[in-house]
């Protein structure tokens, strides 16, 4: 073997050592890309030179590239990513203890790792590339995969520019601030999630909505954001019930409050009415965490023998356990009162069931009260409507007569589901495809 492919394996075997050696930080090459890295690293140190091992480093790097490719960054840039939503004892802790109080050996054991994940962030894919031609004994040097770095949030550009300026060990106090304040593992890789199957999935397109989208409803819309600013500044905030006609954009207000304020920490669990009765284990989940947690529960009410409010009245009440402070719960819902009463629910003089039936009747009407905050949503009258649709044709660049826009605008409505502003952005899409749509007689 000559000099030139001593000093390579040499390289490779330092490496390995450096991965092996890991304490805290494994989790960083836990998924696909992580894992492909590791196997070509050790189809490389086991490379005689034979076809056979030519063939396995061959598959191993084209692996490797495949999954850097499908998530479409490059290898620096994974590393990093893969450190900052880190989740293992050293991230844990620091999210919510400050430094000083961190145990020294934690502390250590994270300068360690991050020494020796740095010697991974300088092997670039070109270093890879080469590698892999010198031990297959390639002509050419395999194409390698690059990629310009992608969008940061501003604290994620911070760390990222902290560990680009020298050893990654002597960022270790940098980084616990990071997830101090931006939290780890799916928190800081999501913004939006669904309770689903148990759990928590992270959403990875969440509706882009932005409250500077809807039209209309500005005292509802500056309540809901100042209530959410009391959230994200640590002040005791309400949970809200916004209630009113369908189509009006309840859900959409919600949506865009997130995307808002996601840059500052704000999350979004999304939590189906069928799952309702997992909300106190969702909330004990969140307690003690740096981000702040909105509950969505949309399309809210309850059938006259459903119990699932029960597990709803807790989380709004409270119970002998404190409610935590980072966790509000928003709802929507078409009905004011939640639980639906009927005529024959009160009580009358010969009833002979129940002592107390009044009280019952007044808990169902009562519960939508327990709601700190109550934002009404009106029907849209008609100049209302027509308002929403020029808002949305403006934004949408929709270069049409006012007096033909607003004559198909009230056809559409009167054709589909009445004036809201669900039917506006439906006209609104609709219109904006038909002008758009070449002639198809051309």
């Amino acid at each position: 073997m000559s000099s030139r492919n001593t000093l390579d394996l040499a390289e490779i075997r330092f490496l390995h050592r450096q991965l092996a050696s890991l304490l805290v930080y494994q989790s960083v090459l836990a998924d696909e890309v992580g894992s492909s890295f590791l196997q070509l690293l050790q189809a490389l140190y086991h490379s005689d030179g034979g076809e056979a091992s030519a063939l396995v480093c061959l598959q191993a790097y084209g692996n490797w590239f495949k999954n850097l490719a499908a998530i479409n960054v490059s290898w620096q840039d994974y590393l990093i990513n893969q450190i900052i939503v880190a989740d293992n004892p050293f991230s844990q802790q620091a999210q919510i203890e400050k430094f000083a109080s961190l145990p020294p050996a934690l502390i250590a054991a994270a300068e360690h790792d991050l020494q020796a994940l740095h010697s991974l962030y300088k092997c670039s894919s070109y270093q890879m590339s080469r590698w892999v031609q010198t031990m297959c004994n390639l002509s050419v040097t395999p194409v390698f995969w690059n990629q310009e770095p992608q969008e940061s949030t501003h604290h994620e550009l911070l760390i990222r520019t902290r560990l680009q300026q020298g050893n990654w060990a002597d960022a270790v106090k940098d980084l616990a601030s990071y997830y101090r304040q931006c939290g780890v593992g799916i928190f800081a890789k999501y913004f939006a999630f669904r309770w689903q199957a148990g759990q928590l999935v992270g959403i990875a397109y969440p509706d882009q909505v932005k409250p500077t989208d809807l039209f209309g409803y500005e005292s509802q819309k500056a309540a809901l954001v100042k209530n959410t600013e009391f959230l994200i500044a640590g002040y005791p905030a309400l949970n809200v019930l916004l209630y009113g006609s369908r189509g009006s954009g309840k859900s959409s207000l919600v949506k865009g409050i997130l995307n808002k304020y996601s840059d500052r920490h704000l999350r979004l669990i999304e939590v189906a009415k069928s799952h309702l009765q997992d909300l106190p284990t969702i909330v004990e989940q969140l307690r003690g965490l740096p981000q702040k947690f909105i509950i969505f529960v949309d399309d809210l009410s309850f059938e006259e023998d459903d119990d699932a409010f029960k597990s709803l009245k807790v989380v709004l009440e409270g119970n002998i356990t404190a409610r935590p402070q980072n966790v509000v719960v928003y709802a929507t819902s078409n009905r004011r009162h939640l639980i639906r009463e009927f005529f024959e629910d009160r009580p009358r003089p010969s009833d002979a069931d129940e002592v107390n039936s009044w009280d019952t009747v007044q808990e169902k009407l009562s519960f939508s009260d327990r709601f700190g905050l109550t934002l009404t949503f009106e029907p849209a009258d008609q100049n209302t409507y027509l308002n929403i649709i020029r808002h949305l044709a403006q934004q949408a660049h929709i270069q049409i007569s006012q007096e033909d826009l607003a004559y198909r605008a009230l056809q559409w409505a009167t054709r589909h589901n009445g004036r809201s502003g669900r039917t506006a952005r439906q006209f609104i899409d609709f219109l904006n495809a038909e002008l758009k749509m070449p002639d198809s007689s051309v």
